[in-house]
């Protein structure tokens, strides 16, 4: 199918610092250092965790640097797919676009679930009892409006939100490390290499960098954003380095912050005390080691900020997701793979086709969540968003072999740019693949009975669903990839996509 109005998306609507917002926003930055930052402390490489983020955020540096070579050649809203499709045919393109839609719409499950699980508690207290699922639906009808507008208004939301997330957690940092805490900065401790991977890959260091990884997903969705963007050859690198090193140095400089507040050397003690519950149980309440320290070196004022940004800040993730995954939708219904309404767009440039499909397998999950039962959280939240850092781990490796194979083919480049960081990438990712995978029973709570997933040696014990849900991006892989085989004929735009 050609281009016309209905299936266009607005182009020039989005600079880099709109893409920025929408990428960091998806990151979700309150939400990973009040819920992952505590745990990988934890049960990881303890005062080393802020070096652990610095570690990811220079891994996924290198990817970009292919990332950013190839959005030279590609500018597409299905980036992910169109890369690998111009890099190992189109074939391999829609079996990773598959693994991305995966990736899209499990991570914005998971957002539903921790927000309705966190506003009915908090609710609760205030004397408001409803269940999780009528707080996700009513965060869903807003998020469903919103990717329906003009996509520069989401961003100018996501802007609002995310400058006033960052600008808390930097207040707190500050005041931390001001006052210097119990024992006084301590860099060696967070940013010395044997500190960093102390417990190796299968102990401490592997649980914190999986972690870790986690709290970078998102990143990847700049070149989504490519056809609205203003000069996307320009836009779509420039907005990805600064998103990655945003994320990063946040991530590191607070948990860093965090360690001088409670002190290096009794880190463990700190947070096992700061994130126990009324009843005992330690890291039931992982946002109480920042909210605790929020209050001790700032005041209850910015606690009280935080609990409310912690609910933007997901509604912010939930918002970047759903348009992602739009975008892909609408990407793949234009090339064919999917119904051609797909491929729709409003008249605001909105992907409508794309916004439906997404709103509604929301929709049919967190009501099959609900009608069984089933924790938001333990569940819903840590389910999804455990499948999430495989698949897209999964996709970021193949585009890096595209990236190489690809400019092997045709020529041009740096070797840096088109064979060396890509490499070196694919290494790192796959060593990160590896961590997410063997922890996987730690990061989605599917351990057999009796086994404690904090201990090294239990490594790969999975219960039957952790392992279904642990192979569930190969099994999209494999699905998309006979989906391509299937569909014989030639989509004009399909071979657009990955020529352009």
């Amino acid at each position: 199918m050609t281009d016309t109005p209905q299936s266009t998306l607005r182009k020039g609507r989005l600079g880099v610092i709109g893409v920025v917002f929408f990428v960091v926003a998806a990151s979700a930055p309150l939400v990973g250092i009040t819920g992952a930052v505590p745990v990988a402390m934890l049960v990881g490489n303890g005062a080393g965790t802020p070096g652990a983020y610095l570690v990811v955020g220079l891994t996924l540096l290198l990817f970009s640097v292919g990332y950013a070579a190839m959005s030279q050649r590609v500018t597409n809203s299905g980036a992910f797919f169109a890369y690998v499709g111009k890099g190992l045919g189109v074939n391999a393109g829609v079996a990773s676009a598959f693994v991305s839609i995966l990736t899209y719409v499990t991570i914005q499950l998971a957002i539903y679930g921790f927000f309705g699980g966190l506003v009915e508690g908090t609710m609760a207290e205030l004397g408001v009892s409803l269940p999780w699922y009528v707080w996700a639906f009513i965060a869903w009808a807003l998020v469903t409006g919103l990717s329906l507008l003009s996509v520069d208004i989401g961003a100018k939301v996501l802007g609002v939100l995310l400058v006033l997330e960052i600008l808390s957690l930097l207040i707190a940092a500050v005041a931390m490390l001001a006052n210097g805490g119990p024992e006084g900065w301590n860099l060696g401790a967070s940013f010395s290499p044997e500190n960093i991977f102390a417990g190796g890959f299968a102990g401490g260091a592997g649980i914190a960098l999986a972690f870790a990884l986690a709290s970078f997903i998102g990143f990847e969705a700049t070149a989504i954003y490519g056809e609205e963007s203003k000069d996307p050859k320009r836009t779509v690198p420039l907005a990805t380095y600064i998103a990655i090193s945003t994320i990063s140095i946040l991530f590191a400089i607070v948990s860093f912050a965090m360690v001088t507040g409670m002190g290096a050397g009794g880190i463990i003690d700190e947070v096992v005390t700061r994130s126990m519950d009324a009843d005992g149980n330690v890291l039931a309440n992982p946002a109480g080691v920042l909210f605790s320290l929020t209050e001790q070196y700032v005041g209850p004022w910015l606690v009280t900020i935080m609990t409310v940004l912690v609910v933007t800040s997901l509604f912010a993730g939930l918002l970047a997701f759903q348009n992602a995954s739009a975008r892909y939708f609408f990407a793949l219904g234009r090339g064919g793979v999917f119904p051609a309404r797909a491929a729709v767009t409003n008249t605001a440039g909105a992907p409508v086709g794309g916004v439906v499909i997404t709103s509604a397998l929301a929709a049919l999950v967190m009501i099959i969540f609900a009608v069984a039962g089933l924790d938001p959280i333990g569940n819903l939240f840590f389910w999804m968003s455990s499948i999430t850092a495989i698949s897209v781990i999964v996709v970021e490796i193949l585009v890096s072999i595209a990236v190489i194979v690809y400019f092997r083919r045709e020529g041009g480049g740096s070797l840096w740019k088109t064979v060396i960081a890509p490499a070196v990438s694919i290494v790192l990712l796959a060593i990160g693949l590896y961590l997410v995978m063997s922890r996987f029973n730690l990061l989605a709570g599917t351990v057999p009975d009796g086994v404690d997933p904090s201990l090294p040696e239990s490594a790969w014990l999975l219960n039957p669903l952790g392992w279904f849900l642990v192979l569930l991006p190969f099994l999209f892989l494999a699905i998309g990839y006979v989906a391509a085989l299937i569909n014989k004929k030639e989509n004009e735009q399909l071979v657009k996509d990955f020529a352009s």
